[in-house]
């Protein structure tokens, strides 16, 4: 289990984290080390070039929307660099990121996930 799992864990659960995510597959929107701020997401919502917290293929990524199909209720899930992680369900998508070293991303909060 990566440090991501426990993440998404957390935000399916309802929890909005802060975390440091690592790597370079999101540069320049997200740098390694940023702080990020992910929250619940209600995935009907999503658009493409949304930053979400999904689970592709047994892995979970903090990558782009890269493409939606709300008839099928997914999501195409890709990196900043180009390469497509592949599709998943609104189920396996679990957060949006809010912010990125404290700066929000533009529509992000109207998307949040708001408990029952």
């Amino acid at each position: 289990m990566g440090a991501l799992d426990a993440v998404a864990r957390r935000v399916a659960e309802g929890a909005t984290v802060e975390f440091r995510p690592s790597g370079a597959s999101m540069v320049p929107l997200i740098r390694s080390r940023q702080a990020v701020v992910v929250a619940p997401v209600e995935p009907a919502l999503l658009a493409v070039g949304d930053i979400v917290l999904a689970r592709v293929a047994g892995t979970v990524y903090l990558h782009l929307v890269s493409a939606v199909e709300p008839a099928r209720r997914r999501v195409q899930i890709s990196n900043n660099r180009g390469r497509v992680n592949g599709w998943t369900g609104h189920e396996r998508v679990y957060g949006i990121c809010l912010s990125v070293d404290g700066a929000p991303r533009a529509g992000a909060a109207a998307k949040v996930r708001r408990p029952l």
